[in-house]
């Protein structure tokens, strides 16, 4: 399994064609192991699924082998001790080794369930060719783990996303004059100090201690002498499970009337949060397995960030995907590693899940 690690981290996956190369060499691998394989294409971007087992209910297993550019070093894996280095060794190739050896491992006749495998090439870039494609297509089950680099943690729930384009006008006057006019940028400058004190910004849940609010892009004045009559402002909010977006976009709209600055708005794409909760049959099952493989208590937790979990999710009601995979660091970094014992345990977690009796 960590020789198949290793060859796919010497792919140069960070561009659609090393993508689907990755994508083409798991499915060899996985057909030269015993394993039906159907590989698919959307708009040139390729993906594979493979399944195997009966039942009433189903697992998938989503990995995704495109990576997020790097160097060309990164892609010859260097091994130290339990670490093993190179460009998507943890986010995520390490994931797609473990579930690619459990899947081939696993006795369909033993399964009380259907286990799906889900290979991916676009999720840096959205995954909207090829997991929420496959979503589109009917490709989706009762629960879903994308095996993204977690400490071997379980990831059970998900910020929603909500992208906020605004705008301020003002107006100008000579820069020598500023009274004469109304400046926009202090105009946005005002209603983001605004933003500390918004409801959506003060509530907390189990594990989340607030909702996030990035202030991405500012564009705004293009010379000195003049007071700027437009200043535009761009905000990635990631809001927690039980907030919308609909009550946020609300309470912006009316701080920009409370403190009577000119604004336009419009709120642009929008991901739900992930809401599974500690008591779904599935997390129950997870936790045993991780328990029995690794002889300490499973740890629960809220992603900040947002995976192809949620394309899934909104065909199971928010409920039941979740990430769930290796341990490592610096992923999206230059010194990008995986614990090479946790991806072992990953593969051993997997099967034991997998094979676990069947949900009442």
């Amino acid at each position: 399994m960590i020789d198949l690690l290793k060859d796919l981290i010497k792919i140069e996956s960070d561009t659609k064609e090393g993508a689907n190369e990755a994508l083409l060499f798991c499915s060899e691998w996985l057909k030269a192991h015993g394993e039906d394989v159907e590989v698919h294409d959307n708009d040139g971007y390729l993906m594979l699924t493979a399944a195997k087992g009966r039942g009433d209910d189903k697992i998938i297993w989503n990995g995704h082998v495109d990576v997020v550019p790097g160097r060309k070093e990164q892609f010859s894996p260097i091994e130290d001790g339990d670490k093993l280095y190179g460009r998507g060794s943890a986010d995520m190739k390490a994931g797609v080794a473990g579930m690619m050896q459990a899947f081939v491992e696993l006795d369909a006749a033993a399964l009380p369930r259907e286990v799906h495998l889900h290979i991916v090439t676009d999720e840096e870039t959205g995954g909207h060719y090829t997991s929420e494609w496959l979503v589109d297509q009917g490709h989706y089950g009762d629960f879903v783990i994308c095996g993204e680099p977690t400490h071997l943690k379980i990831g059970l729930q998900s910020k929603g996303i909500l992208r906020m384009n605004m705008t301020f006008k003002g107006k100008p006057a000579h820069g020598s004059r500023p009274w004469e006019g109304v400046n926009a940028i202090e105009s946005a400058m005002k209603f983001h100090a605004g933003m500390e004190d918004l409801p959506f910004r003060k509530e907390s849940t189990e594990y989340y201690e607030q909702a996030s609010v990035n202030l991405a892009i500012i564009d705004a004045g293009d010379r000195y002498n003049v007071v700027p009559d437009t200043c535009k402002m761009a905000y990635d909010i990631r809001f927690m499970p039980g907030q919308g977006k609909d009550e946020i976009v609300r309470q912006m709209e009316q701080l920009a009337k409370t403190l009577a600055v000119e604004m336009e708005f419009k709120a642009g794409g929008s991901t739900p949060a992930l809401t599974t909760t500690g008591d779904h049959p599935y997390i129950q099952t997870l936790k045993k397995a991780v328990e029995t493989k690794l002889s300490e208590q499973p740890v629960l937790f809220g992603q900040h960030g947002a995976a192809d979990t949620r394309h899934y999710a909104k065909k199971i009601g928010g409920q039941g995907a979740i990430e769930f995979g290796p341990s490592g660091d610096d992923w999206h970094g230059n010194a990008e590693y995986v614990s090479i014992s946790s991806v072992h345990s990953f593969k051993d977690i997997l099967i034991a899940h997998a094979l676990a009796p069947a949900k009442v």
